[in-house]
């Protein structure tokens, strides 16, 4: 009995001497993707949790837990286990007014939504590979849940390379006789029909216009690809048919482009409509391939913000790196001409005006647009193989995508944007 007192007395000094967790984000981090899963689940199960902003790449600390302990170690995801002395250390060093970093609690884990049609596969989109390695949670919705109203079970939504004008992809001129393509445009025409709509386009506005209405009243949307540049064109022709008769049985308008409403968009203005249905494009919103040039000097730069004063989009760009390698997708950068003047560039190639990564707010809520589609796959093809996340473990690309989830766990207090 009294050999098992001392071991019980020693093993209550140790946890008492571990008074924090901390995961640190810097290239020493073994598994970056794994350390979000790790702290989204901790939160989800109501442990709170401080993301250290600009320390050691953006640390997560938590009160010690054996429970936390044991999922690093399963996981692959590098920890120290601090003294009280230790994390007293750290957080002055952080909250000190020398230092541009800050601490911002994290108090509840989001509620995911992801928009995608039936039948997509994993890897045609690198957030739901990014949660499915992370192993984070998520519910998939698509547009009957959408228009009747889902979105306000969810605090956080992610949109698949959509294209929300209704023209599925601008595919026409290259797939058109593609068997997937055929079964594209049979399941997109049916779920409008079975909503009561005559065209997709009508469908798609009617979508556009309740997620701008969600983030108005507080949510959070983060869009990649296509799914960025054709929503905002989707709100802007919210009164005007921009789409050809290939797509929806009818032509265009003429006077489309004169009749765009900028006003109606959230992140985009002043842009052309690539109005050519064979064309394989938007509009001049998006950077060309031949503008990108040699991919060996596609790289872009995040911004360096004021922790203390600018949380937000520091907390959107925290990383062990801040220039990334660049990566294509049919709507690969922003040109920064048409981006508004009220949204933060987030990350930019360096004396170009190509714009990777950008943060706004509407209303009550947020939303956040990355250029391309996935961060370790140049220039992704139809049919090509998954990204295994395994071997990009620490993918700074990637994180940018998992900073996005966390953001909203933020106690409400420390968000000044």
């Amino acid at each position: 009995m009294k050999k098992l007192a001392l071991i019980f007395l020693l093993f209550t000094i140790t946890i008492n001497a571990q008074s924090k967790i901390l995961i640190f984000m810097d290239p020493a981090q073994t598994d970056h993707l794994k350390a979000y899963g790790v702290t989204f689940n901790a939160l989800n199960k109501g442990t709170s949790a401080d993301w250290l902003l600009n320390y050691r790449g953006g640390s997560f600390m938590f009160d010690y837990s054996e429970q936390i302990a044991l999922q690093c170690r399963l996981k692959g995801v590098a920890f120290q286990p601090l003294s009280n002395e230790e994390a007293v250390q750290i957080y002055n060093l952080v909250q000190s007014e020398d230092n541009n970093m800050e601490v911002v609690r994290l108090e509840k884990a989001p509620k995911i939504a992801v928009y995608i049609p039936p039948g997509f596969q994993p890897w045609d989109d690198a957030v739901t590979l990014a949660l499915n390695y992370a192993e984070v949670p998520y519910d998939k919705i698509w547009a009957d849940e959408i228009l009747r109203g889902d979105l306000e079970k969810y605090d956080w939504l992610h949109c698949h390379h959509e294209d929300f004008t209704g023209q599925y992809g601008k595919f026409y001129s290259s797939f058109s006789g593609a068997q997937w393509y055929i079964e594209q445009q049979r399941l997109y025409e049916n779920e409008a029909k079975k909503l009561g709509y005559k065209k997709v386009s009508q469908m798609e506005k009617d979508i556009v216009q309740t997620i701008k209405n969600y983030v108005g009243r507080g949510g959070f949307l983060f869009a990649m690809c296509s799914a960025t540049d054709s929503f905002d064109i989707a709100l802007a022709a919210m009164n005007v048919d921009i789409v050809d008769r290939m797509y929806d049985g009818d032509p265009p308008d003429p006077d489309a482009q004169a009749k765009l409403d900028f006003s109606n968009t959230l992140a985009f203005e002043n842009f052309k409509v690539e109005m050519n249905p064979l064309i394989y494009e938007y509009s001049d919103i998006d950077v060309q391939l031949a503008e990108v040039g040699d991919q060996r000097n596609d790289y872009f730069t995040l911004f360096d913000f004021s922790a203390k004063y600018d949380p937000v989009p520091t907390m959107l760009i925290q990383n062990h790196v801040n220039v990334i390698h660049g990566f294509m997708g049919q709507t690969t950068m922003f040109h920064k001409k048409f981006i508004k003047k009220s949204v933060y560039i987030l990350g930019e190639r360096a004396g170009t005006d190509q714009v990777k990564y950008i943060h706004g707010s509407y209303g009550r809520g947020t939303f956040t647009f990355y250029g391309g589609h996935d961060p370790e796959d140049y220039q992704h093809a139809v049919g090509d193989p998954p990204t295994d996340l395994s071997l990009f473990k620490n993918s700074p690309g990637y994180r940018l995508i998992l900073n996005n989830i966390l953001f909203p766990a933020a106690k409400k207090k420390e968000q000044k944007t």
